[in-house]
């Protein structure tokens, strides 16, 4: 057993001596890598994060488990990057619906918050405390459907006609890891091609008399996301309104901020 893991371990603890030497020289050429997108930023890359997670593995349990390709989602756009060992991530914490807490303490009933990286959008954010992260949420049209039911079931045929690679994002695939018609939730799971970088998007009712349905997408590794995120509300968003859903998305004129530090300049 050891003699199959001693290659990773030795990889593993050469990347965190890199890790710690290039911290060291390069303060402000780190490489951010996410999606088909290689950007030269003054940040903790994802890449780095990982190596180390990896080495507190290593500490605690002695091994770390390789990356197994046959976890990539099936409706992937290439097989081309398969030997690469895959940064998924841990799954977030606390997803769905639950009490959470502003900034002044308050307490209210919600999706999971933001954090303070531009890598994340939520329509329960307060757009006082969090302007740069709240969006609007979606709402289906009554006059076409009657029920909450029937409101997602439509909402679950729009992200499973969603395409793998559009923008230039998600070439990993995708998948519907939670489908609840009746509680009104979906919880979707998005990879990156190249290095297979998770993203976590939901969408949830949470007040069952209305036709409002709130809206998280987020990254779960590094601190940009270079556009990805609202790129795949938006592509959503589009594919909603054209069947006669009132959902803004993300726009570029009350999201300068994410924009600029993202450096991009269209979503």
């Amino acid at each position: 057993t050891m003699k199959f893991f001693a290659p990773i371990l030795a990889s593993v603890t050469l990347s965190a001596s890199a890790f710690t030497a290039s911290r060291t020289c390069r303060n402000t050429s780190l490489r951010a890598k996410n999606n088909d997108v290689d950007i030269e930023a003054p940040l903790l890359t994802r890449r780095e994060s990982l190596t180390k997670s990896l080495l507190a593995g290593v500490v605690a349990a002695g091994v770390v488990i390789p990356s197994d390709a046959a976890n990539a989602f099936p409706n992937k756009i290439s097989d081309k990057y398969d030997d690469r060992p895959k940064q998924r991530g841990s799954k977030p914490k606390n997803l769905g619906i639950g009490k959470r807490k502003d900034m002044a303490g308050g307490e209210y009933i919600g999706l999971k918050e933001c954090g303070a990286a531009p890598n994340c959008f939520c329509s329960t954010d307060s757009i006082e405390d969090s302007p740069d992260t709240n969006i609007p949420p979606f709402k289906w049209d009554t006059s076409k459907l009657s029920s909450r039911q029937d409101a997602f079931q439509q909402l679950h045929e729009v992200v499973k006609a969603y395409q793998p690679g559009q923008s230039n994002i998600d070439g990993g695939g995708f998948n519907i890891v939670t489908f609840d018609p009746e509680a009104g939730y979906i919880y979707v799971q998005f990879e990156s091609l190249k290095n297979g970088y998770v993203d976590d998007l939901e969408f949830a009712v949470i007040n069952k008399e209305d036709n409002v349905v709130q809206v998280r997408s987020a990254s779960r590794l590094g601190y940009l996301d270079f556009g990805v995120n609202a790129k795949r509300i938006n592509y959503l968003a589009n594919a909603l309104r054209e069947k006669g859903w009132d959902a803004p998305g993300v726009l570029l004129e009350t999201h300068q901020g994410y924009a600029e530090e993202n450096r991009v300049t269209s979503f």
